[in-house]
C-alpha cells in the first residue's frame, strides 16, 4: 500500500510538472476578441472598490451594450488580476489566474473520479485508472481553447464550482445534513448559467450509485416513490441555485446572441454533439470562431448523422447504466450531454464553440478511461504475464498524454497574438465574416490599411449587415485620409444599428482627428448618452471640449471621467486646464522645458517626446527621441517615436529610414512595423 501511494504521488507530480510544460507557453499570449469589453476597455475592473457593485450593475461587466450582464465572480476575479499587475494589464497575472483555478480543478476530480470508479476496479487499479482519467482531461488540445480565452475563465470557475459542490456531496455523505455542497454551487451562478446543469448530475448520481437502479428504471412504476425522494432531497440544492440564477438572469433585459429558429438549431445540435464526441479523441480542427450555421433542412445527411449519434448516445447510456462496473460509462455519458444543454436548448447565434467542450469532457473523459480500463481488466492476467502488453499499454498512455500535450503547446503559439489567432481562423474557418474582419483589425493595427481593407471588404460579403465591419472601414479609410469614404461607412453603420454607442465613438474621433471638434462633440455626446462608462468617448469629448474652449462642459466631463476611473492621468490634466481657461497644449511649453533640463535618463526623454506627439508637437517629439538615443544609441523606442513624427510631418523617407533603424535593433517592434507600413505605403 505504502509502496503505490509513492508511486501516485510521483505519477501526480510528473503531471503536474507536464501540465506546467504544456502550457509554459501561453502566460504572454494576448488579450482576444471579448476580452477587450469585458477586460482591456472595462474601466469597472481598475478599481477594487467597485466588487460590490459587479454584484449588482450588469453594466460593470462589460463596455458593450450587447453584452451587460451579472458574471460578478468573473469581473471581481479580473479586477485582482488587474490590481495584482499594480494597476497595469500584465498579461501573466491574467493567465495565471486561470491556470490556477485550472489545476485546482484538477486535482478535485481525481478524488471525484476515485470515488466513481471504486465498484468498477480492483483497488490496487482504482488510482491509477483515476489519475489517467484526470491526465487526458488536464492535458487535452482542446481544453486550450478555454485556457487561453481569458474571459473563457468563466468556464472554468464554473465548472470547478460545480465539480466542488459535487465532491462535497459525494464525498462526504455524513455531512449532506449541513448542506455546505450549496455554497460552491450558490457562487457558480456568479461566474456562469450552467450550474444547474448539477442537480441533474445528482439527480443520476443518486439514482445510479447510491439507489443501484438503471436508466431504465426510472421509467419503472414502482421505482416512482425512489425518484421523487431524490428530488425532494435535492430540492434545497435547487431552490439556492434557481433563486441565485433567476437574480443575474433578471438584472439583464435579454440573453445576448439569441437569434436562430429553435427547431433547426436544435436539429443541428445532434451534429455538433457528435462534432464534440470525435474532437476528444482527433482534436485537430480547433478553431477559436467556427463558421458552422443552423442546417436548414430537415433532408441534410449532417442532421440524419447527427440524430443517428444522439440515438445511439442514449442507447449507450441506457445499456452501460444496468451493470455496476460500467455505471461510469454511463455518467460519464450523462455528463457530457447534460452540460451541453445550456448552450443545446437557447438557441444562440453561435451555433458551436470549441470552449463549450471544456464542461463536457469531464465527463467524457471519465467515460472512455472506464471503458478501456474494463477492457484492459478483462486481459489482467495476460497483462501481469507479458512484457509486451505491458509495454504496449505505457506507450499508448504516453502516446495519448503526449500528443495532447503537444496539441496544447501547439494551440498556444496560435492564441498568441491576435495575428496569429485570426489568421489561423481565416485558413480553419474561411466563411467567418467576422474572423477575417477581426484578422483585418490585426493588419490596421500594424499599419497594414490596404491589407486590413481588402479583408474587410471580405468579410463584409459575408455579413452584410454587420455593423461593426462598416465601423471598421470607416477608421481604415480615415487612416489613409480617404475622407468621403470613412464617413459613408461610419453612417451606415450609424444607420445599421442606431442604439450602439460605438459607431459614434469611433465617428466622433475621427472627427476630432480631422480636426473637427463640433461635430466631433456632436457624435461623442450621442454616444454617451447611450453609454455612460465609455473612457474613449469621454476622452475624445475632453479633447474637443478643450480645443474648443468650452472650460465648465471639460470640467464636468473630466469630473465624470474621474468617477469611473479615479485619479486617470488624461482627465486631472483636463481638469486643471478647465481650472485656468488654458489649453494644453499651450501651457507646457515651459513645463516641458523645464522637465527637459530635469531629464536625467533616456527614459526621461522617451517620455517627453511621447509628451511632444501627443500634443502635436512633432519636431520637439524628434528632438526629444534623438536626445534619447545620444544617450543610449540602441533606444529601438526613441527611433520609432521619430519615424511616427515624420510620418505626421509627411516626411515619409524619413519616417521609413526612422523604423528600420529601431527594426534593426529590435526586429519584433510592433510599432516600428507600423510606421515603417505607413511610410512606405505613402510614399509609393
Amino acid at each position: 500500500m505504502m509502496s503505490k501511494n509513492k508511486n501516485i504521488l510521483y505519477l501526480s507530480l510528473t503531471l503536474f510538472f507536464v501540465v506546467i510544460a504544456a502550457y509554459a507557453n501561453h502566460f504572454e499570449n494576448e488579450f482576444h476578441f471579448d476580452d477587450f469589453h469585458t477586460i482591456v476597455n472595462n474601466p469597472h475592473i481598475r478599481s477594487l472598490k467597485n466588487i460590490p457593485q459587479f454584484f449588482t450593475d450588469p453594466m460593470m461587466f462589460s463596455v458593450s451594450q450587447n453584452h451587460y450582464g451579472l458574471r460578478p465572480l468573473v469581473t471581481t476575479s479580473v479586477a485582482i488580476d488587474y490590481w495584482l499587475g499594480g494597476g497595469q494589464m500584465l498579461l501573466v497575472f491574467f493567465h495565471l489566474s486561470t491556470f490556477i483555478w485550472f489545476l485546482a480543478l484538477g486535482v478535485i476530480l481525481y478524488f471525484v473520479y476515485r470515488k466513481l470508479l471504486i465498484n468498477s476496479f480492483s483497488e490496487k487499479w482504482v488510482a491509477y485508472i483515476s489519475l489517467f482519467a484526470v491526465g487526458w482531461f488536464m492535458l487535452h488540445t482542446a481544453n486550450a481553447e478555454t485556457i487561453n480565452y481569458i474571459i473563457s475563465r468563466s468556464d472554468v470557475l464554473s465548472t470547478f464550482l460545480i465539480v466542488a459542490s459535487f465532491a462535497i456531496y459525494i464525498l462526504y455523505p455524513e455531512r449532506r445534513k449541513y448542506f455546505l455542497y450549496i455554497i460552491p454551487a450558490v457562487i457558480g451562478v456568479f461566474a456562469k448559467e450552467t450550474v444547474l446543469v448539477l442537480i441533474i448530475l445528482l439527480f443520476f448520481y443518486i439514482l445510479l450509485f447510491e439507489r443501484n437502479l438503471s436508466v431504465a428504471d426510472l421509467f419503472k412504476g414502482r421505482n416512482f416513490k425512489v425518484i421523487l425522494n431524490t428530488v425532494w432531497i435535492l430540492m434545497p440544492v435547487f431552490l439556492a441555485v434557481a433563486a441565485v440564477q433567476f437574480y443575474t438572469l433578471s438584472a439583464i433585459s435579454s440573453i445576448p446572441g439569441i437569434s436562430n429558429p429553435a427547431g433547426y438549431y436544435w436539429l443541428t445540435q445532434t451534429y455538433v454533439w457528435l462534432y464534440y464526441f470525435g474532437s476528444f479523441f482527433l482534436p485537430v480542427h480547433l478553431s477559436a470562431d467556427t463558421d458552422w450555421s443552423v442546417i436548414m433542412s430537415v433532408a441534410d445527411r449532417r442532421i440524419l448523422i447527427g440524430l443517428i449519434f444522439f440515438i445511439a448516445l442514449m442507447i449507450a447510456i441506457f445499456r452501460t447504466s444496468r451493470k455496476t462496473e460500467t455505471k461510469p460509462i454511463a455518467f460519464g455519458l450523462i455528463w457530457f450531454a447534460a452540460s451541453l444543454l445550456p448552450t443545446s436548448l437557447a438557441p444562440f447565434a453561435e451555433v458551436m464553440n470549441d470552449h463549450r467542450m471544456f464542461f463536457a469532457f469531464v465527463g467524457l473523459s471519465l467515460s472512455v478511461v472506464t471503458w478501456i480500463g474494463l477492457w484492459l481488466s478483462k486481459r489482467e492476467k495476460q497483462i501481469e504475464l507479458s512484457k509486451s502488453w505491458q509495454y504496449g499499454i505505457l506507450v499508448g498512455a504516453f502516446l495519448i498524454l503526449g500528443l495532447n500535450a503537444f496539441g496544447v503547446h501547439q494551440r498556444n503559439k496560435v492564441w498568441a497574438t491576435e495575428e496569429s489567432l485570426w489568421y489561423d481562423v481565416t485558413i480553419k474557418s474561411p466563411n467567418n465574416g467576422r474572423g477575417l474582419m477581426n484578422y483585418g483589425l490585426s493588419q490596421m493595427a500594424k499599419g497594414n490599411y490596404v491589407i486590413a481593407e481588402d479583408y474587410f471588404q471580405k468579410a463584409l460579403v459575408l455579413l452584410p449587415s454587420y455593423n461593426h465591419i462598416y465601423t471598421n472601414l470607416g477608421i481604415v479609410m480615415g487612416a489613409q485620409n480617404k475622407i468621403e469614404e470613412a464617413e459613408q461607412n461610419f453612417n451606415t453603420a450609424i444607420n445599421l444599428t442606431p442604439n450602439d454607442f460605438s459607431p459614434y465613438a469611433y465617428y466622433a474621433r475621427f472627427l476630432k482627428e480631422k480636426g473637427r471638434y463640433q461635430e466631433a462633440v456632436v457624435m461623442a455626446e450621442k454616444a454617451l448618452s447611450l453609454n455612460k462608462y465609455s473612457i474613449m468617448t469621454l476622452s475624445i469629448l475632453m479633447s474637443a471640449y478643450e480645443q474648443l474652449q468650452q472650460w465648465d462642459k471639460l470640467q464636468q466631463t473630466a469630473q465624470m471621467t474621474l468617477n469611473i476611473v479615479p485619479n486617470d492621468a488624461e482627465a486631472l490634466r483636463y481638469i486643471e486646464a478647465a481650472r485656468q481657461r488654458k489649453p494644453l497644449a499651450a501651457a507646457p511649453a515651459k513645463d516641458i522645458s523645464a522637465e527637459a533640463l530635469k531629464a536625467k535618463t533616456p527614459e526621461d526623454l522617451l517620455n517627453l517626446s511621447l509628451t511632444m506627439y501627443n500634443l502635436g508637437e512633432y519636431e520637439k517629439c524628434i528632438e526629444f527621441a534623438q536626445a534619447a538615443i545620444n544617450l543610449k544609441p540602441d533606444y529601438a523606442d526613441a527611433y520609432s517615436n521619430m519615424s511616427a513624427s515624420y510620418n505626421q510631418l509627411k516626411q515619409w523617407d524619413k519616417g521609413a529610414e526612422a523604423a528600420k533603424k529601431a527594426l534593426a535593433i529590435d526586429p519584433n517592434h510592433t510599432y516600428a512595423k507600423g510606421n515603417l507600413n505607413w511610410a512606405l505605403s505613402q510614399s509609393l
